[in-house]
């Protein structure tokens, strides 16, 4: 079992900067994937970036690409989410997942994570 929680979200103007951090805890590490996920009242739950935990791998939205970076601290099992040039459609509650043995061709899909965190809002006024 992996227990996520994030924090980090708010209210923030366009073209602003936001840092959301992912902490987990239990059985976390070693061959597992990270990501971030947003969603949208109504709307799917949608990919925006992972890192794989054993080697670092980033993997990003194209929406999100060149704005957003994603990193992970493998010592204090945290992860984070450095987003710039915030956009109004950025607006969303972004969630932490984390899940094993999640192959390239899976990283984006919401369904290969196993574990959840509770997510939090971010806005981005314009």
């Amino acid at each position: 079992q992996a227990q996520l929680a994030e924090s980090g979200g708010g209210l923030v103007q366009a073209g602003d900067s936001a840092r959301l951090s992912c902490a987990a805890s239990g059985r976390t590490g070693g061959r597992y994937v990270t990501g971030w996920f947003r969603q949208v009242q109504g709307k799917e739950r949608e990919f925006v970036a992972a890192v794989r935990w054993d080697g670092g791998i980033t993997y990003y939205a194209d929406s999100v690409k060149g704005r957003f970076t994603i990193s992970r601290d493998v010592g204090k099992n945290m992860m984070y989410l450095q987003m710039n040039s915030l956009k109004p459609e950025d607006t969303a509650t972004y969630y932490c997942a984390a899940g094993g043995g999640i192959i390239t061709s899976s990283v984006r899909t919401p369904s290969a994570y196993r574990y959840w965190g509770q997510g939090t809002q971010v806005t981005v006024s314009s």
